[in-house]
This record gives C-alpha cells, structure tokens and sequence, in this order.
C-alpha cells in the first residue's frame, strides 16, 4: 500500500514536478489523466524478465507468460483495487484517483483526493495512497496526505466520503498508508509519515511519536456520514521504523506487514481472536538486497504465497518466507493486486506505468470468509 517514499529517493521527480512543494512557487494545476484510447492502444507487450530462485516459482508463473503496460505517464501510482470493470488506482502527486478500463482508457475518477488545502501542500505526496474494498464493495482509502481512513459509499465521487478514523488518543494519524480488512469487519492499516510534507519523524506536523499499525475494531458497521470513531482505534505495533504494505494469509490465521527502511524486511504476526497480534517474526529481509525498489504494497494468492513490491520488483514469497523468486520490472513497483473473473491477473503499479500478468495461482479475495 506504499509510496516511492524516502525509500523512493525524491530525486524521481522532475523538479519542475515539485515546484509545488516551495513554498511561494507558483505551480501549475494537477496533470490532467491521459487522453482516453482504445484497449489496442494502451496495451504494450513488455519483456518478461523472472529471477526465478526456487523450482515453485514454475508452478505460479506459466511457462508461456507474458507481462503488458496497460498504461503509463504517470509519476508515482499507487494502491491498485479492480472495481467493478475497472482498476481504480492512486496517482499520488497529483492528488488524484484515477481509473482504467479496457477499452475506454484512464479518466480522473477524484481530484483532489487527499490535500484540500487553499496553500501548496510543501510536499511531493499530496494524494491519497492505498485502496481496498469491504465485503459490500465500498471503497476504502488510505487518506495519505488528508492523514485520515475514509471509505466511499458508493462510486458517485461527488457524494461526501466517510472518515472513519483521523487521529489516536488525541493526536493526529502521521499519514495512513496501506490497509486491508479481517473478515469480522475489522479494518488494519499502516501508518507511516510518508504522506506529510517533509516525510521524516521530524516533520513539524507530526503529532506521534511512533509509525504505528493500527486496527479499527467495528470498520465495516461504522454508519455512513458518521464521524471518526477514534475513541475505539487500537495500536498494535508500534516498533517498526516505517510500517508499509499490509496482508492477511489464507484463513487469517497470520498478518504481514513489511517495513521500507531502514531495514527491507517482511515480519508476520499471529492474530489472536479478539483481532490482536502476538508473535511477531521476521519472515524475509532484502536489506541486503542493492536492486531499486524496497517493502510496499504487496498481497496473498489462496496457496498462500506472498506478492511484495521489492528490490528488482514483484518479490514472490513462500507461505514459509522463501524467494521463489522475482518478476524483474523496469521500474520501482509500489503495489499489485490480483483481477479477472478468476483473480488470475496481477496488475502491477510501478512509477510511471500500470502492468499486468497473467499467473496460474488465484488470489485470495480481499476479504476473505470466516
């Protein structure tokens, strides 16, 4: 779920791009979304490189697989969600929700998404960041730079969101990141500084101490319109530097989350059955590992395997955290999510462009059963 980060050096963006974040420089609007082409247009084969560790990896990745850019021209895209005929998407410099449909394109679904400020946020992440569905298919966000939890009631943009959660024990979240349900209608996220102007620890708007992993207890019976329900937000880790993409495996019985910086690690923790974490362990560390990218978004197919943005690009772990192996991307991948009637598709968010692949593992849904 999430950003290029302080992970992602800021040297990415043009500095033209940034002119927005000096105070006193007088920036351009937000980028409109590329023109509307046909399905034939946008999608481009792109060689398929695999840094295959482990003989496993042939069982998820068929032999004749072929990866495609979908589209492209972006800056730095985040928290991929397949709604209805559509991938709705982050582009997170320009403060925007975008989607992608076959055949019809990219359109501007929200904008602004997250910073709603009169002033120039001072920042290069003034968007929202990533996205998940709840068992009744609204859309949920991590707020990012608006530093809330907010869910749409339906896909009308125009109809007001609801907040769900904006602050713990009377400080205001740091900057949500990514988030993913529990089938009892609890709702986890992470909750990095990366969405605030300067995204260090030191940033004058940053309220708390620590870069927590949070839990909202009742998420999925909050009323609609009603306000945040920040008396019953739950922290549950809270010594992880820079907590970024979130995930449960098959049946719940484990959440991951990975940590960007200073260390590229996945740890994975038991939940408990009132919802709490016990027996935290280091699942992967790529720290060592010196290809662009690091931890962000990742998710679970139904065997249990892990798809992690990471070094090199889509990291592929074993339910017992071995490296199957690696899909090599072109560039810095900040998430994927798995699509298609059969949830076989992987679309792939890196940088400047949106991939997909075709594997031979299902994903688990979003929200799974009990």
């Amino acid at each position: 779920m999430k950003s290029a980060h302080l992970h992602r050096p800021l040297l990415f963006f043009p500095l033209a791009a940034l002119c927005f974040s000096i105070p006193g420089c007088k920036s351009s609007p937000p980028p409109p979304a590329p023109a509307a082409t046909s399905s034939a247009n946008d999608v481009v084969p792109v060689a398929l490189n695999v840094d295959r560790r482990d003989p496993a990896i042939d069982a998820i990745i068929p032999a004749d697989a072929r990866l495609e850019r979908v589209a492209t021209g972006f800056k730095w895209v985040e928290g991929p969600v397949w709604v209805g005929d559509s991938l709705y998407f982050a582009e997170i410099p320009s403060n925007s929700i975008r989607k992608w449909t076959p055949g019809q394109g990219v359109s501007i679904w929200l904008q602004p998404s997250g910073y709603k400020g009169s002033a120039p946020y001072g920042g290069p992440e003034s968007g929202t960041n990533g996205m998940t569905l709840d068992v009744q298919g609204r859309l949920t966000v991590a707020g990012h730079a608006q530093r809330d939890v907010l869910r749409f009631e339906s896909l009308d943009p125009a109809q007001a969101p609801t907040v769900l959660v904006d602050s713990y024990q009377g400080k205001r979240l740091n900057s949500p990141n990514d988030l993913v349900y529990r089938s009892d209608g609890s709702l986890y996220f992470t909750d990095p500084p990366y969405g605030l102007p300067t995204q260090g620890d030191k940033d004058p708007l940053k309220q708390l101490k620590v870069n927590g992993v949070y839990r909202i207890p009742h998420a999925l019976d909050h009323a609609p319109g009603a306000p945040p329900d920040n008396a019953h937000l739950q922290l549950l880790i809270s010594d992880l530097p820079r907590p970024n993409g979130i995930a449960f495996s098959p049946g719940e019985k484990y959440l991951y989350v990975d940590n960007s910086e200073p260390k590229k690690i996945w740890m994975r923790y038991r939940v408990k059955p009132d919802g709490t974490l016990a027996d935290p362990k280091l699942f992967y560390d790529a720290t060592a590992d010196p290809r662009p990218g690091g931890p962000d978004g990742m998710k679970v197919d139904v065997d249990g395997n892990i798809y992690s943005a990471g070094p090199g690009g889509v990291l592929i772990l074993s339910p017992e955290g071995k490296l199957l192996g690696t899909i090599v991307m072109p560039e810095r991948v900040a998430n994927v999510t798995f699509a298609g009637p059969d949830r076989k598709t992987l679309y792939i968010v890196a940088s400047t462009s949106i991939y997909r692949i075709n594997l031979n593992i299902a994903g688990e849904p979003l929200v799974q059963t009990k």
